[in-house]
């Protein structure tokens, strides 16, 4: 059957909370997610938080998620709440306004 050897995809939606804005956040999150290859989606919200989307393999997520709990060297993570969802199938990653 094709495809049955494909990782299995897995999609998580993060709202990160904390410093994370006005510290290239946004910009750090997409470098960080293209070198990974995943696919998605990063933009600031009103209330001072990033919510991004991240869909790939389910151990690539992860270490994007281990890497969202630090940021970039002028972040301060407070928390990172995270959903998983099913995936749509994305291409490419991108910072949203």
């Amino acid at each position: 059957m094709a495809g049955s050897f494909s990782k299995e995809i897995t999609r998580v939606h993060a709202f990160i909370s904390g410093r994370v804005q006005g510290v290239g956040y946004r910009a750090a999150t997409a470098d960080t997610a293209k070198l990974l290859k995943l696919n998605g989606w990063v933009r600031n919200l009103r209330d001072r938080r990033v919510e991004a989307v991240f869909e790939g393999d389910r151990a690539t997520v992860a270490e994007m998620l281990r890497w969202c709990h630090q940021g970039p060297p002028a972040a301060v993570v407070d928390q990172v709440e995270v959903n998983y969802e099913t995936p749509e199938g994305l291409r490419g990653f991108q910072v949203l306004v």
